[in-house]
């Protein structure tokens, strides 16, 4: 059964799917897995991405709450907040057992 909580835990994970769909963010969030705040500047030191590019990225995955962002002076530093992947890792668990309650109503119903 389809419960309403679950549809708005969706619309939340929804927009964690959209900012993880993008192997840039994905490389974003993997360099800041480890707990270190970085800046722009330290973000892009490797030159595969303009500066541009990686804050247009960091914006999508603030506005999915992925990141956090603090000033340190004239810049900002972006952290990684887990959170939000952890929520919609129970959103996936959530529907992964609506998918196996109703698979063996199906079962239980063919074995009649």
């Amino acid at each position: 059964m389809w419960r309403p909580e679950a549809r708005i835990a969706g619309r939340d994970a929804a927009a964690v799917f959209g900012a993880l769909g993008d192997p840039t963010r994905l490389g974003l969030l993997a360099k800041l897995s480890d707990g270190q705040a970085r800046s722009i500047v330290a973000l892009s030191a490797d030159g595969r991405v303009t500066r541009q590019a990686i804050t247009k990225h960091l914006e999508v995955l603030e506005q999915a709450g992925l990141v956090s962002r603090a000033r340190v002076g004239r810049e900002s530093r972006y952290s990684f907040r887990p959170e939000p992947v952890a929520q919609a890792r129970a959103y996936l668990d959530q529907v992964s057992a609506q998918w196996d309650e109703a698979l063996e109503r199906l079962r239980a119903l063919v074995e009649e």
